[in-house]
C-alpha cells in the first residue's frame, strides 16, 4: 500500500480518524485528573573531605580525582538501605517506597544535587533533608569524610511537579490516532469485495481491457 492509498483511505474514514483520538485523549485526561499531585523538594551538598588542606593555594589532577571519587562514594551511600531505613525510622515512615530520590553529580566538582519527589510537599522536605544529614554521619564514619555540608536546604514546594498531565493527553492523542490508523488498513485488508478494475488486475494478474457502463 502506497502512502497515497493509506491517505485515500483515511480520507474515507475521517470521522473515526478525528473521533477516536480525541477520545483517547478525552480518557487519558479524565484519568490524569484521579492522579495525585507530586511535589519536588531538592537540596545540594558539598563533600568535605578530611584531607582537605585550607591553605593550598592550587588543587592537582589527582587531588580533583580523588574527590570525585569521594563524590561518587557519598552519592552511593546517599541511596543505601541503611540510610533509607535511618531517615524512615527518624520520620515514622514504614519506609521510602513512595519517594523517589534523584541523586546528581558534577564531574568537576563535589556538590551533589538530591531532588525527593513525593505527594506531600512537608513530609517531601523532611525526607530529603533528613537523608543529606544521615549521609553526612554515615560517610563520617565509614569513609576519610570530613562532613557533608549543606549548601541550599529543601525547602517546602509550593507548586506541583507532576503528574505532567498534558503530556499524557498528547500521549493518549497519538496513541488514538495510530489506533485509527491500523482499523482503517486491516478493514481494508479484510474487505474481499471487489470494487475497479484496478482490483480486478490485481487479483487476476492481466489488465482490463473494457468495462461495462452502468445503467
Amino acid at each position: 500500500m502506497t502512502l497515497f492509498e493509506l491517505l485515500g483511505l483515511l480520507r474515507k474514514r475521517l470521522g473515526l480518524v478525528i473521533l477516536l483520538p480525541l477520545l483517547a485523549a478525552a480518557i487519558v485526561g479524565v484519568g490524569t485528573m484521579f492522579l495525585p499531585n507530586e511535589y519536588t523538594a531538592s537540596t545540594t551538598m558539598y563533600v568535605l573531605s578530611k584531607t582537605d588542606d585550607e591553605s593550598a593555594t592550587s588543587v592537582t589532577t589527582q587531588e580533583l580525582s580523588a574527590g570525585q571519587m569521594l563524590t561518587n562514594d557519598v552519592s552511593t551511600i546517599l541511596k543505601s538501605s541503611r540510610v533509607k531505613n535511618d531517615v524512615a525510622d527518624q520520620l515514622g515512615l514504614e519506609n521510602l517506597s513512595d519517594y523517589d530520590l534523584s541523586i546528581t553529580s558534577s564531574t568537576t566538582t563535589r556538590v551533589i544535587t538530591l531532588s525527593v519527589t513525593g505527594t506531600d510537599p512537608e513530609m517531601t522536605t523532611n525526607v530529603a533533608n533528613a537523608l543529606v544529614a544521615d549521609t553526612s554521619q554515615v560517610a563520617s564514619e565509614v569513609m576519610q569524610i570530613q562532613s557533608v555540608n549543606v549548601i541550599d536546604a529543601a525547602t517546602v514546594p509550593q507548586a506541583p511537579s507532576g503528574p505532567r498531565r498534558l503530556l499524557y493527553v498528547a500521549v493518549g492523542l497519538l496513541a488514538g490516532l495510530f489506533a485509527a490508523v491500523c482499523i482503517v488498513v486491516i478493514q481494508d485488508m479484510l474487505d474481499t469485495r471487489v470494487r475497479s478494475g484496478n482490483d480486478v488486475e490485481e487479483i487476476v494478474g492481466v489488465p482490463v481491457i473494457g468495462h461495462f457502463p452502468q445503467i
